[in-house]
């Protein structure tokens, strides 16, 4: 088991649950590990709350009265001020496609019920790294492609772009080697982690939304997909 978080460092965690067992479950866990916890029982109350204060991460049911939790994705990621939040959709829903349509809705992750509990705060976690950003690095560059490592700032010939946590680390990763190719199963042992358990196909939808993030119009496609090997960050190889 992780070490729980300190009381100066709590992350805030929004739990979107209308089952009270299962919110006290998640509280009673989430609060154990050092997370402070805040609830809404709908997608009406989800988004009050954000608005109200931004959490550093949302725990979204999909099954919601009155709002489903695709929709308060959806919403979440066409505010500026939310577009970037880390979200992680809880789904009784085991279908593949099902869980292509929450990635492409915009969460950055999802779970399906019923979960281990480890298994929850492991993405949890692993999100909140993502999110967070890294330590003292500077600047990198890839042609017209720059990310302030320290600002958590990307921008493309001088236009600021908008990426999720995800995606974000994926460039981050992309931009520090350049070129190079790089199977799906590296880039989640890289970027999700070697104790995430993410089906290889979640790597195309995010790679999808980093190339929508990244790609204006008549701008050349910086990521390049190896047909049977991966991608790389490489314009050239277009």
């Amino acid at each position: 088991m992780a070490e729980a978080y300190s009381s100066l460092a709590k992350p805030t965690i929004l739990v979107v649950e209308d089952e009270a067992p299962l919110l006290t479950l998640l509280r009673y866990n989430l609060e154990k590990q050092g997370f402070r916890v805040e609830e809404a029982a709908d997608g009406q109350e989800a988004l009050l709350r954000v608005s109200e204060a931004r959490p550093d991460l949302v725990l979204l049911d999909w099954m919601l009265p009155a709002l489903s939790g695709i929709e308060v994705c959806r919403q979440l990621r066409r505010r500026p001020g939310t577009r970037d939040l880390p979200i992680i959709m809880v789904t009784a829903r085991t279908e593949d496609q099902d869980a292509v349509r929450a990635l492409d809705t915009g969460a950055d992750d999802y779970i399906a019920k019923p979960f281990a509990m480890d298994a929850l705060l492991a993405r949890i976690r692993a999100l909140l790294r993502r999110s967070g950003g890294a330590a003292t690095k500077g600047a990198i560059s890839y042609r017209d492609l720059s990310m302030d490592q320290d600002a958590h700032r990307v921008t493309r010939n001088g236009r600021a772009l908008h990426l999720g946590p995800t995606e974000y680390r994926l460039l981050e990763f992309f931009l520090s080697h350049p070129g190079r190719v790089f199977t799906r199963e590296q880039l989640l042992d890289a970027v999700w982690g070697r104790d995430i358990h993410v089906e290889p196909r979640t790597v195309d939808v995010h790679i999808r939304r980093l190339r929508k993030a990244i790609n204006g119009p008549g701008e050349i496609d910086l990521i390049r997909t190896v047909r049977s090997a991966g991608y790389a960050l490489d314009a050239e190889g277009h």
